[in-house]
């Protein structure tokens, strides 16, 4: 008998693994995104930036970005995108339903070594959504960081992801500019892509961190205008979306030339990366 309770921990503790974690909150916030807060069976500590294996059985599984700050609790907080037959699956799960995750993985940005620094988020449509995990752990230390800043760009203003929290985050002190690629009726703010933000924003070069999550197509000209800002690559961040299987760096999946964004990312340094041509 122990023998078996020994057998059935070390399966608990295997990161091949999936556990349980139950559906507390499912909230519908735009026609393709939902947000679900999960209970997971034990406490979780995670890096902003990492993120889970979320499957169901007989429909597989699939990475997804941790949206919730670093607390060290079992609430968890997803936003999923319906993009296939597991996310619309998911997405008709309801509270307490189970979803099955394994995980965290990969590594996350240095929240530690960006204290005292001003940070500039640059976000793309979803790209939000493991950023969401970034700004909501500094503004929990809101303290010991500088000048926050939100560049964030949408196809449409339906699209914008966390309304009433971008609203919340710009009463502590944040600044958050939005884009829409093109005019929409009701909308008087920025429109164009969002590196349109970047050009009329001031920067202090010599304490600025800029983070960046979004689509791969927008790396390479945001990058060019944070150079023409004068920060340099040790100083900017960003998360690489790629075709995470297995989380462990065992199936190549997500391999860039070298390096497994599972493990070794998703989070890299612009310095980090110069040299693996896939990356960008």
């Amino acid at each position: 008998m122990k023998s078996y309770a020994r057998q059935r921990n070390a399966e608990a503790a295997s990161p091949y693994t999936p556990v349980p974690a139950r559906v507390e909150e499912a909230v519908k916030l735009t026609d393709r995104e939902m947000f679900f807060v999960l209970t997971m069976p034990a406490p979780i500590d995670h890096t902003p930036g990492q993120f889970l294996m979320v499957g169901l059985p007989g429909y597989g599984e699939a990475p997804i970005s941790i949206s919730s700050p670093r607390c060290g609790t079992r609430r968890v907080e997803l936003c999923i995108r319906e993009v296939g037959n597991l996310t619309r699956a998911i997405h008709r799960l309801g509270q307490g339903d189970i979803l099955w995750v394994r995980g965290p993985f990969g590594r996350g940005f240095p929240v530690d070594e960006m204290e005292r620094k001003d940070i500039l988020f640059v976000a793309g449509g979803i790209g939000l959504v493991p950023m969401r995990s970034l700004i909501k752990t500094m503004l929990n230390k809101r303290r010991s960081f500088g000048r926050l800043t939100l560049l964030y760009g949408v196809k449409s203003p339906d699209e914008i992801l966390f309304k009433e929290e971008l609203k919340e985050w710009k009463r502590a002190g944040m600044d958050i500019r939005i884009t829409v690629d093109r005019p929409h009726p009701g909308w008087d703010g920025n429109v164009g892509v969002v590196t349109t933000l970047i050009g009329p924003l001031r920067v202090d070069d010599s304490k600025t961190v800029a983070v960046l999550v979004g689509p791969p197509v927008m790396y390479k000209y945001v990058i060019l205008s944070l150079g023409n800002k004068k920060l340099r690559g040790t100083e900017i961040y960003l998360s690489l979306e790629r075709r995470m299987k297995c989380g462990l760096g065992k199936c190549g999946h997500c391999q860039i030339n070298s390096a497994y964004a599972c493990q070794e990312g998703p989070v890299f340094s612009l310095a980090d990366i110069r040299h693996l041509n896939e990356a960008i």
